[in-house]
């Protein structure tokens, strides 16, 4: 749901749930989630943002107990963080960059 909490931070999006539902369906659930949610909001820098937030949480979330799923979630990552360093300009930029700091 949005409005999702983590360390401290409200989430406008509902990726930290869409993909704790993907999570039980593995790779492919993963990464047809990413593609989903990517395609559709990549164009939004706050759930641009979100979505980067979600996916490093996941990195750290897995990386001890399932490490090929934390791989894909790396992989996800450097795509969509390098999308948003090359696309986002002035206040969604710095937005993006305070966020993920």
């Amino acid at each position: 749901m949005a409005g999702d909490f983590w360390n401290g931070r409200q989430f406008v999006s509902t990726f930290p749930s869409d993909f704790a539902i993907a999570n039980k369906y593995g790779e492919e659930g993963v990464r047809d989630t990413y593609k989903r949610c990517f395609d559709a909001w990549k164009e939004d820098y706050k759930f641009l943002t979100d979505l980067v937030l979600t996916l490093n949480w996941y990195i750290w979330a897995l990386y001890k107990t399932n490490e090929k799923l934390a791989h894909v979630y790396d992989v996800l990552w450097k795509k969509c963080h390098n999308y948003a360093l090359s696309h986002l300009k002035g206040n969604e930029l710095q937005y993006y960059i305070q966020e993920t700091d």
